[in-house]
């Protein structure tokens, strides 16, 4: 069973720094890719960043991009994303989640993500 669990949110002031973790299990970490998805109040949930485990090749959305770091220790089965600067507009739910990658295949296919962990919450003041 695909289980994901993330973690390491909380409240930060404009500019601050965070890192959330996210800890896999229940299946091949290198067959998969890993993304981190985020929910604001009354918006859609959005991908922010992706890895493929397996060559290490990233993804980050353009509006986080130089401010937000995606990693793995795949010693540990775990996905980071190292959150920089961060603006009160990057308040929103985040979640970590997972998708069976194919060859050839990148990481930022959106909709193909079918495993999502709860959610750890990032409130950036202002």
């Amino acid at each position: 069973e695909v289980q994901l669990q993330a973690y390491g949110g909380g409240l930060v002031q404009a500019g601050g720094s965070l890192r959330l973790s996210c800890a896999a299990s229940g299946f091949r970490f290198e067959d998969y890719a890993l993304g981190w998805f985020r929910q604001a109040p009354g918006k859609e949930r959005e991908g922010v960043s992706c890895v493929n485990p397996s060559d290490g090749r990233t993804y980050v959305e353009d509006s986080v991009e130089g401010r937000f770091t995606i990693s793995t220790d795949n010693a540990k089965n775990t996905v980071y994303l190292q959150m920089h600067n961060l603006e009160p507009e990057d308040t929103a739910v985040y979640y970590c989640a997972a998708f069976r990658l194919e060859e050839g295949y990148g990481c930022y296919r959106w909709s193909w993500y079918g495993y999502f962990g709860q959610g750890t919450l990032v409130t950036v003041s202002s």
